[in-house]
């Protein structure tokens, strides 16, 4: 038996060798957390940088959409970033304009961006089938966002990203129709529209005998076959090529059919829901107030004051310039329109006398000459205004006349290149437009009335019969963009089975006469941004017309960006080419 004290330094070592491999495993232990807690922040904070940085490029990239909304370009230069420097940080140039160094705080960290553009822009291209919008042109313009994404805890870049995209410009006079809100087309006649087709919210189809779109068609929201004004389904069949053959929806009945996914699957991508709505100018793009390009960038603008009967040329300040205009180009009348059950106090203008003018007085258009393509060729800003509000219900509007021909009746006088009317108001488009001689024409205004090569202001006589006012077979060739009415007062499905139709696509025009027997020859772009701000009368034919025969198509000349008519409004979306993360300077 060992001596006690023997035992006792036995325990001693055996106590002593245990501490210290306890103080061993709890300084492991202490290394290891201290190294996953190391590892855990350096992970999180790596993440939050990524999503940081990630931000930075979106916002950056959105800057540079919403500069081409505005009809800009960017412009600037891009900072000189000197090789292992963090971008933005003092080091280097900083670049100026749009394509500048930028710093934003977003949570704990700072993010820096800037942007660099591509050799050789803009490009002109057609996007490839297959995606949205194909076979359409575009302008395409190509950048670069570098963002860096640093904690202000850190020295060090916690991500480096950068992405590569393509700003695409889409004129919307490229489609058949493009409804910034609900559209419906539900024709009486057979009806064919040769184009593609697009509506920012959902898109209602039929037909009392057939409609074919020879076209993609592309919706916000959701496509129905049917109405939806009532839950009803009409006796025809709608048909869209799939890209190769015209085939046949769903049929309906006896209420309307909402497409699925499934049903779409047979067109080949020819028809796309549930699509990215499309951002496009506000209908109070068209007021006449500095900052509004259609206004700012007019070539020549005219204003009635309907106050004081006093017609003036102004600048873009709405300085009145003193020009007299010739003769009877421009005048004042009165007009009896029957859906409003009003008496309108018109601004008109006969088109080819004022091209006359103009080429006889230059200085009406600062100097501009009738072959002037500073905006791809002319653009004038026609306008009523009064002691109303811009933007309330008023009795205003612009009629247009005599524009057979687009072209001054002096044979010494040059071509135009294209002419674009614009207005805030009502425009009343009376005769024979642009049907010989053709040019890139259009159309921009509150509500849109045609009146036939027949129409005669002794018919404004409240006692004149819809029968008497006997209209004739009219041509107009021009792009159409106006606001439309919205069937229930209500967009998307809330306005389902309100009543009260707005019309549909088929009546988009507004028509005053009798055109029983009588056909309208159209070619060009149905567009609508909204519902019209400055009349209020509700689609009927009770009393106000009979439809004309629809002789309508889409211009497929519009389909030549050099065609197009001046200052033609499109959307603009990117396309993400490149996303890359970088792990070192």
């Amino acid at each position: 038996m060992r001596p006690r004290e023997t035992q006792n330094g036995f325990a001693i070592v055996t106590v002593m060798v245990l501490l210290a491999t306890l103080t061993s495993v709890l300084a492991a232990y202490a290394l290891l957390t201290r190294v996953e807690r190391e590892t855990t922040r350096s992970s999180m904070n790596g993440t939050r940088a990524f999503y940081a940085a990630e931000s930075g490029l979106n916002l950056r990239a959105e800057d540079i959409r919403q500069i081409f909304i505005g009809y800009n370009r960017p412009a600037g230069t891009s900072p000189v970033i000197p090789s292992g420097v963090i971008p933005c940080t003092g080091t280097g140039t900083a670049g100026a304009g749009d394509f500048a160094c930028a710093t934003l705080a977003l949570e704990d960290h700072d993010v820096m961006s800037y942007v660099t553009e591509s050799a050789g822009n803009p490009q002109a291209v057609v996007i490839p089938p297959g995606e949205l919008y194909q076979n359409l042109n575009a302008q395409e313009y190509s950048y670069q966002v570098h963002a860096v994404a640093k904690s202000s805890l850190d020295t060090w870049a916690g991500a480096i990203l950068e992405l590569h995209f393509r700003s695409r410009l889409v004129p919307l006079f490229q489609f058949a129709a493009f409804y910034n809100k609900d559209l419906e087309i539900l024709p009486g006649p057979a009806m064919t529209l040769a184009g593609p087709v697009h509506s920012n919210g959902d898109l209602y189809m039929g037909a009392n005998a057939t409609l074919t779109i020879d076209g993609q068609i592309t919706t916000a929201g959701r496509l129905f076959h049917g109405r939806k004004n009532t839950d009803s389904c009409q006796s025809g069949g709608v048909s869209v090529f799939n890209p190769v053959s015209a085939t046949a929806i769903p049929g309906c009945g006896p209420g309307r059919l909402a497409l699925s996914d499934a049903d779409t699957l047979p067109f080949n991508g020819m028809i796309h829901m549930d699509v990215d709505e499309l951002t496009v100018p506000p209908a109070e793009s068209l007021d006449p107030i500095g900052g509004n390009p259609h206004w700012d960038l007019a070539d020549l603008r005219i204003m009635l004051d309907a106050d004081t009967g006093t017609i003036q040329v102004r600048d873009s300040s709405h300085t009145d310039l003193g020009l007299g205009l010739c003769g009877s180009s421009v005048h004042t009348s009165d007009f009896l329109n029957r859906r409003e059950n009003s008496t309108i106090e018109m601004l008109e203008v006969d088109v080819q006398a004022l091209l006359d003018c103009v080429y006889a007085n230059p200085t009406l258009m600062g100097g501009r000459t009738l072959d002037d393509t500073t905006e791809g060729g002319l653009v004038w800003y026609l306008g009523v205004e009064g002691a109303l509000p811009i933007g309330t219900r008023n009795n205003y509007g612009v009629r247009v006349f005599n524009g057979g021909t687009l072209d001054s009746s002096d044979s010494a006088a040059p071509d135009i290149q294209g002419l674009t009317i614009v207005t805030n108001n009502a425009i009343y488009v009376e005769g024979n437009y642009n049907a010989s001689d053709w040019k890139p024409a259009a159309f921009l205004a509150d509500s849109l009335n045609i009146l036939s090569e027949a129409w005669t202001d002794s018919w404004n006589s409240p006692s004149t019969s819809l029968n008497t006012r006997a209209a004739a077979t009219t041509t107009i060739n021009a792009a159409f963009l106006s606001g439309t009415d919205v069937t229930g007062d209500v967009e998307g499905t809330g306005g389902q089975d309100a009543g009260d139709y707005n019309g549909g696509l088929e009546n988009y025009p507004r028509f005053h006469e009798n055109w029983s027997g009588r056909t309208l020859n159209y070619l060009g772009s149905f567009v609508s941004l909204d519902a019209p701000r400055h009349v209020a009368g509700a689609w009927s034919t009770s009393g106000v017309y009979k439809p004309p025969g629809r002789n309508w198509g889409y211009d497929t000349r519009f389909n030549d960006a050099a065609q197009l008519p001046p200052l033609s409004p499109r959307f603009v979306y990117l396309s993400q080419e490149l996303f890359v993360r970088e792990y070192e300077l």
